[in-house]
């Protein structure tokens, strides 16, 4: 028997369309292993919703696995070192996996890359960073020119299957217990609703993908209205790659419907990778460089303000809902995830990173490059971005937007209130005495943003 190979798992936990997987296949043995590192991203390891994510995406990738004749294999610690040190163990000197495009994951493939013969595939989005470029040869920094640009390429090369058997090597190397790397929350559990609302796993994706496949046509509409929650839900499934965009494009489009404002979202999801690829620090510095002197609040005077904002009490029933959705389930519409982070970053005036950073830890498709990319849209520093000047009217979005049964879902207070009245409470005198008042007028939050602007301008 040759000498095995290892396959290195990362966010591309699915066993179809999977380019380092089919390679590593036919070239014999395979060792599957995914390495928890939580030294490489710094600040940026996986936050807590996305390691109860993880948790249940690797049992499902393992039984996949199994039922092709194999394994994964579970270590933590360096990758580099890591890997290494198992390539040791089973006489390996190959290593096969996707390309990665956050920074620590770039500087982890250049260190593995130093001590084993690492081999990097394509897979994690519609096409490669750099796959397309401007007249001039550079990369796109403005999403319009570089989607036109994409759409030129599309669609993507038809996904392929995954293989039927995985050879095994002679030996199974040592593997960590999943249960010993405490991924999922005890004290308190404070994930119990996810799994009502989720099914980690590329069987699970699958599902997700056919059932948005019957909806796609009204997803133009239906993606602004939160109380029928007319988006895909396939964010965190993308993010943890259990499945390829690719597969998504090609079973959408073969639904026979106008497909093509989620298409774009599919884009903007390479588009904001690019990004990170030119702006390594863009989830923590802006891009926009004149962001650097507007005065946010300091936490320390906005604490109460930043704790009602997470915690849903700010008086405001859309962001409200929103927020405590995203507690409780570890997801919130993207129309409301909108109107949330504008609420903190101008009625607030709270700076954008302080937002990211809570998303990062209690959403369970947080993505360095779409979190980092979105908030800085919504706050106007992103090189293709929002006007700071234009600030979301809550009250009237949520009226507009239709948002009256979401808010009696997820504010259980203001459930008896009528459609009329239930978006702006105090305005009709109809708050009850156990949902909080505004923090903050609408009028009085956007005159103090306004007043940061014109100071940060000069």
């Amino acid at each position: 028997m040759s000498n095995p190979v290892l396959l290195w798992f990362r966010q591309d936990l699915r066993l179809s369309d999977q380019a380092a997987l089919a390679t590593a296949a036919a070239e014999g043995p395979v060792i599957p292993v995914y390495v928890l590192d939580d030294e490489a991203p710094r600040q940026w390891a996986m936050g807590g919703a996305s390691r109860w994510w993880l948790h249940h995406s690797l049992s499902a990738l393992d039984a996949s696995l199994r039922a092709k004749g194999s394994r994964l294999i579970l270590r933590r610690g360096n990758c580099a070192e890591v890997l290494e040190g198992l390539a040791k163990e089973v006489g390996a000197s190959r290593v096969h996996g996707l390309h990665h495009y956050e920074p620590w994951w770039r500087n982890a493939e250049k260190a593995v890359g130093r001590v084993l013969d690492l081999t990097l595939h394509d897979g994690g989005l519609l096409l490669p960073p750099g796959a397309v470029r401007t007249g001039a040869g550079g990369q796109y920094r403005i999403y319009t020119p570089f989607a036109r640009a994409v759409m030129e390429h599309m669609p993507p090369a038809h996904p392929h299957p995954a293989p039927h058997r995985i050879d095994a090597p002679a030996h199974w190397p040592a593997s960590d217990s999943l249960e010993d790397w405490t991924l999922l929350p005890t004290a308190p559990d404070w994930a119990t609703g996810f799994g009502r609302d989720w099914t980690p796993g590329e069987e699970g994706a699958r599902r997700n993908v056919a059932d948005f496949i019957d909806e796609v046509g009204d997803y133009p509409e239906a993606r602004n209205l939160p109380s029928i929650e007319g988006t895909s839900r396939l964010s965190p499934h993308l993010h943890f790659g259990e499945v390829s965009p690719a597969y998504v494009w090609h079973r959408v489009t073969s639904s026979q419907k106008d497909a093509n404002i989620f298409l774009k979202e599919l884009i903007w999801r390479d588009y904001a990778h690019v990004q990170i690829g030119q702006s390594p620090t863009y989830g923590s510095a802006n891009a926009r460089g004149e962001f650097d002197a507007l005065r946010w609040r300091d936490l320390r005077e906005a604490r109460s303000d930043f704790t009602a904002w997470k915690t849903g009490r700010t008086g405001y029933p859309i962001v409200d809902a929103g927020m405590r959705q995203l507690w409780a389930t570890g997801w919130m519409h993207n129309r409301v995830r909108m109107i949330a982070a504008s609420f903190l970053i101008k009625h607030l005036l709270i700076d954008w990173r302080h937002g990211a950073r809570w998303f990062w830890d209690t959403l369970v498709d947080a993505d360095y490059a779409n979190n980092s990319v979105n908030w800085q849209w919504v706050a106007g520093s992103g090189m293709d971005a929002n006007l700071f000047t234009r600030i979301m009217a809550p009250l009237s979005q949520s009226e507009k937007f239709e948002a009256a049964d979401y808010i009696r879902e997820w504010v259980p207070e203001l459930a008896d209130l009528s459609d009329a009245t239930i978006h702006d409470p105090d305005a009709h005198d109809a708050r009850p005495k156990s949902y909080p008042a505004k923090i903050i007028g609408h009028r009085e939050g956007r005159e103090r943003a306004l007043a940061a602007y014109r100071h940060m301008k000069g």
